[in-house]
């Protein structure tokens, strides 16, 4: 690798978003059902669930069924006025990501107000070289291989020179079809085939380099 680029997701990657973030997020996909679906709570629950496990995402089913404007529903599902109480910071999350050479990006299937307001308070934004979120990707996120083209093609990046860093498993068997190295950030002790790298933590990094 002649030139090691880090393409790394958001939400449980650079930061824990299971204590605070995703809890509120879901919360406020339910009641934007509620108000622009005309359901009850439960109804509202139960239909935001039923279109993340068949699309892989609550907007895209919204898009296909209800022709939601995806640009107003991010927006008003992704509203922190406490982001900075419930964003878990790391003392050493901004040290390990200076001792990994090479360019580094990030690839959220977030909207780009939320990523950026959480790589603002992470401490982190200025490390990276860009911001690729769901709006690059015409609102097609994460694993849908179209968003991962247009990343590389908007940046000139060859997939080959890549490290995908991410918790999600279907995102890395994407990421490793196109030819990118993965690394999967995980508590679990067992790995399939396409990762490359399994760490409990990103402070496992740069001490690993030499697997990748």
């Amino acid at each position: 690798m002649k030139s090691r680029v880090w393409v790394f997701d958001l939400d449980n990657t650079l930061h824990d978003a299971s204590p605070h973030i995703f809890p509120h997020m879901n919360r406020s996909m339910t009641a934007y059902l509620q108000k622009y679906l005309g359901l009850d709570q439960e109804a509202a629950a139960r239909l935001r669930m039923q279109y993340w496990r068949r699309y892989g995402a609550t907007l895209l089913g919204l898009m296909r069924h209800h022709d939601v404007d995806p640009r107003h529903f991010l927006w008003e599902t992704h509203q922190f006025p406490e982001l900075e109480r419930m964003v878990r910071r790391e003392p050493w999350l901004k040290p390990v990501l200076r001792r990994l050479p090479g360019r580094k990006f990030v690839f959220s299937n977030s909207p780009l107000h939320y990523s950026r307001a959480v790589l603002r308070v992470l401490g982190i934004a200025e490390l990276f070289d860009g911001l690729f979120s769901i709006e690059h990707t015409r609102y097609r996120p994460k694993p849908d291989a179209c968003g991962f083209w247009r990343l590389l093609r908007r940046h000139r990046l060859h997939p080959g020179d890549c490290v995908m860093v991410e918790d999600s498993l279907e995102n890395l068997r994407t990421a490793k079809r196109l030819g990118m190295k993965t690394v999967w950030v995980t508590r679990s002790a067992r790995s399939p085939a396409f990762v490359d790298l399994s760490v409990g933590s990103l402070a496992e990094l740069p001490r690993l380099l030499h697997r990748l």
